[in-house]
């Protein structure tokens, strides 16, 4: 499949992706599909496409409704939480307000107790995400994804079965491999791409409804680029940036930018809107699919896991594979697991990595982002 368009034209079309799926959730709606919305990198989506339900992720990176959300939750609270309510509590996401459900899950404090207050003016089925990647609790997050299924199949009439699942599991890891092999043309030295233009298509891709499309779609661009690069169609030379830490979209997008626009270029993102998200598949060989599942969602390295070894290990995979100069660390305000834990990544890049490392940590408001540019020109003149 050829992609006519120009690669600028292409990513500008991911980055609009989100408000254009606006209109069409309204549409996946009148034809009767189901609509299942979530939050988190831990949601098993195949579960829910297996019923032949529409997934999404919601509203929750613009500071745009925190307002509204500080009537009710404190304001020392991580923005993420505060944005997320914010949205749901003022019908000012399209995709909440035509979620049949809302899966929640318990990674931190604030999340779990927001969602009880949502769970006032919406159907929130909430999971049990367990601390460690125990063998103990791998079982109980296995016991988890098969109660998230009983209770689809109880709320919509249907029934679920093994093989629909099998199937969704086939067509999501076509999507996670198409994601990858995009993001792994950042490998070049230089970068063929502005890591900007990358991010567009790994975070506009989670609002196509149709996933069976994306994978031809991103291969296509992947091979697009690969071209272009080969004929002599790529950036100057610069810092090679890896981006860890909360997840990254909308207002948080200002990390990028700060980097790109002081000479740096993000080569990797070790967040839940980049490798974190797509860098395991599931299992296919796996006769037992819940299995399976829970073996793949439990291993993502998230600093709500004590300990967290997945984390460090795919940090270290990304630092060598995309030569990476220097590591920013993006942490919300009051989002305490990733904001303990740089203490932990820092040793681990300065230490293990030999890097440099800098923690910057930002809300949803664009009041710090001259301070941000000052502190990051700073790191990559260093580097």
């Amino acid at each position: 499949m050829e992609i006519i368009k120009d690669l600028p034209e292409v990513f500008e079309e991911f980055a609009e992706q989100r408000k254009n799926s606006f209109l069409a959730v309204k549409q996946l709606k009148d034809k009767g599909i189901p609509v299942i919305g979530a939050y988190c990198t831990y949601f098993p989506k195949e579960i829910a496409m297996a019923m032949g339900a529409a997934t999404v992720g919601l509203c929750s990176t613009s500071d745009e409704t925190i307002p509204d959300a500080e009537k009710d939750l404190p304001k020392n609270l991580c923005p993420l939480i505060k944005s997320s309510y914010g949205f749901a509590k003022t019908d000012k996401c399209p995709f909440f307000y035509f979620s049949d459900v809302v899966v929640g899950e318990t990674t931190c404090d604030g999340k779990k107790k927001m969602y009880e207050y949502m769970s006032e003016f919406k159907d929130v089925f909430v999971m049990e995400l367990p601390n460690s990647q125990s063998a103990t609790s791998l079982q109980l997050w296995k016991s988890e994804i098969v109660r998230f299924k009983e209770y689809l199949e109880e709320k919509f009439g249907v029934a679920i079965t093994e093989e629909k699942i099998a199937e969704a599991i086939k067509e999501e890891n076509e999507v996670r491999k198409s994601l990858k092999n995009l993001y792994e043309v950042m490998k070049h030295e230089p970068a063929p791409i502005k890591g900007h233009d990358l991010f567009k298509v790994l975070y506009g891709s989670g609002f196509k409804f149709d996933r069976k499309a994306i994978p031809a779609e991103v291969n296509a661009l992947a091979e697009k680029i690969e071209k272009e690069y080969a004929e002599g169609k790529m950036l100057e030379s610069r810092p090679r940036i890896l981006v860890t830490g909360c997840p990254i979209g909308g207002a948080t997008e200002k990390i990028i930018t700060a980097i790109e626009e002081n000479g740096g270029v993000v080569v990797a993102y070790e967040n839940c809107s980049g490798a974190k998200s797509i860098d395991k598949l599931v299992d296919e060989e796996n006769p037992d699919v819940y299995q399976a599942l829970a073996e793949r969602y439990l291993a993502i390295g998230c600093s709500v896991m004590t300990p967290n070894p997945n984390r460090l290990e795919l940090l270290q995979r990304l630092i060598d594979e995309y030569q990476v100069d220097g590591v920013v660390e993006m942490t919300l305000q009051a989002c305490h697991t990733y904001n303990v834990e740089t203490l932990a990544i820092r040793k681990f890049v300065n230490e293990k990595m030999g890097l440099p490392y800098i923690n910057v940590e930002t809300d949803y408001s664009q009041a710090d982002v001259g301070q941000l540019n000052t502190r990051i020109a700073a790191f990559l003149e260093m580097l």
